[in-house]
């Protein structure tokens, strides 16, 4: 089993690199694969609970929930989220605030880093 680490950068919608991303690491856990995903910059709001999407669109909060289903952890930049005006309770459930530090640690874990 491979352990990935995946960091997003882009905002959930405008360009399709996290939907990408996030379809990527889903199809992992269902390989088997360990997964966690690192959201910084315009990616933190891809863990925003309360995404309204129109009828038939994809809603990237709602494709994280199922990474967390699935058992793969999700952190979210807290300088990010605070340069957004993003506080905990918005997250979508089981994301956390994360650090620099988490990075650092999620990255030496990892078998493989993939940055979207």
């Amino acid at each position: 089993m491979s352990k990935h680490l995946f960091v997003l950068n882009d905002a959930p919608y405008g360009t399709e690199r996290s939907y990408n991303a996030v379809r990527l690491a889903r199809s992992l856990l269902n390989a088997q694969e360990e997964v966690r995903i690192f959201l910084m910059g315009d990616g933190a709001a891809c863990a925003a609970a309360g995404q309204k999407v129109p009828q038939g669109y994809y809603n990237l909060g709602d494709m994280l929930g199922g990474v967390i289903r699935r058992k793969g952890e999700i952190s979210v930049c807290g300088t990010c989220m605070d340069a957004r005006g993003m506080v905990d309770e918005r997250l979508i459930e089981g994301a956390k605030r994360g650090t620099m530090e988490i990075l650092t640690e999620w990255t030496e874990w990892a078998d493989k880093v993939l940055v979207f």
